[in-house]
């Protein structure tokens, strides 16, 4: 009888001294998140796993959660009643894990979510519901369309944009810049409105510089074009009053479209800046753009006003 009490013991003693065995996805799902919420949003499967797609798909969303939250923090009151508008939102996977993992635990606070196609923004409006997500609103607009609703406040903290295509990404810049963000968080995906301009200007532009060589070739004016018009945003950003950084997002194995850019409002207007965007437009034969895309203040529009026009 005593041999077997000492042997239960033993037992006993040594499952407790061992280890609890780590939940299969303690590694990739972040502490707190709601693993109901990854299932909903079809990021985890009905059985709680994650597929190779949908495990690349999370390492982004939480590499860039990384960023915001950070941003948030840095707000009055640490966050409490930061508002965030999430453009060309598609399924809402970054708003829906910022809430939850954010915004979930505060009393105040609000995500607005921007979306062109009316079942997307519908699915999202049940599934918020469904979850208890109140201060969360999803809009059918476009994001120029945002920038003058009435549904959205005066003012928003923070913007971002997570692979909107083409000019969207600079239609969520003027909706920044209009509602005074404290910061804008900008992952762009295809540019092609430079790429058309550096490819109607190409035969004047050989005859004028040699700079040309490096957009002479389709695929080379592509990628001129994507990078051109990032560099231009960046400025464009400095020159309205930001402070800007750009970084990788994940590793290149996860995406090509890969480059963040955050910004920072100081409220002080970059004249320099300006200044350079200015140049580089007229080197580029984008000198027209100045009009849509890249609207300085007034006060600055007279600056570059005086540098000649290539």
């Amino acid at each position: 009888m005593k041999q077997h009490k000492s042997r239960a013991m033993a037992a006993t003693i040594s499952a407790e001294s061992k280890p609890a065995l780590a939940h299969p996805l303690a590694e990739e799902v972040r502490p707190g998140q709601s693993v109901e919420l990854l299932k909903e949003l079809h990021i985890l499967t009905r059985e709680g796993k994650l597929n190779q797609d949908s495990r690349r798909k999370l390492k982004q969303v939480y590499h860039l959660y990384q960023f915001i939250e950070k941003l948030l923090l840095e707000l009055p009151q640490v966050g409490e009643g930061a508002t965030l508008a999430d453009h060309g939102a598609g399924k809402s996977y970054l708003g829906f894990i910022i809430y939850d993992l954010f915004f979930k635990a505060s009393k105040s606070g609000h995500i607005y979510g921007i979306e062109t196609r009316p079942e997307l923004v519908q699915k999202s409006r049940e599934l918020a519901a469904r979850l208890g997500f109140e201060r969360m609103s999803f809009l059918n607009l476009s994001v120029a369309e945002s920038t003058a609703s009435d549904a959205l406040p005066d003012q928003i903290d923070v913007v971002t944009a997570l692979h909107a295509c083409d000019t969207a990404t600079d239609d969520a810049i003027a909706f920044g810049l209009k509602k005074h963000a404290r910061y804008l968080v900008l992952v762009p995906c295809c540019q092609a409105e430079i790429a058309r301009c550096l490819n109607a200007n190409k035969a004047l532009s050989l005859r004028r510089t040699p700079l040309a060589e490096l957009w002479r070739h389709p695929l080379h004016t592509r990628e001129m074009g994507s990078q051109i018009t990032n560099v231009l945003r960046c400025l464009y950003l400095e020159a309205s009053g930001y402070q800007v950084t750009v970084t990788e997002l994940v590793g290149w194995e996860h995406s090509m479209k890969n480059e963040l850019i955050i910004a920072r409002r100081t409220g002080k207007p970059n004249r320099a800046a300006a200044q350079r965007l200015q140049s580089l437009l007229n080197e580029f034969g984008l000198t027209a753009l100045m009009d849509t895309r890249f609207v300085l203040p007034a006060d600055l529009a007279q600056v570059v006003d005086a540098l000649p026009v290539a």
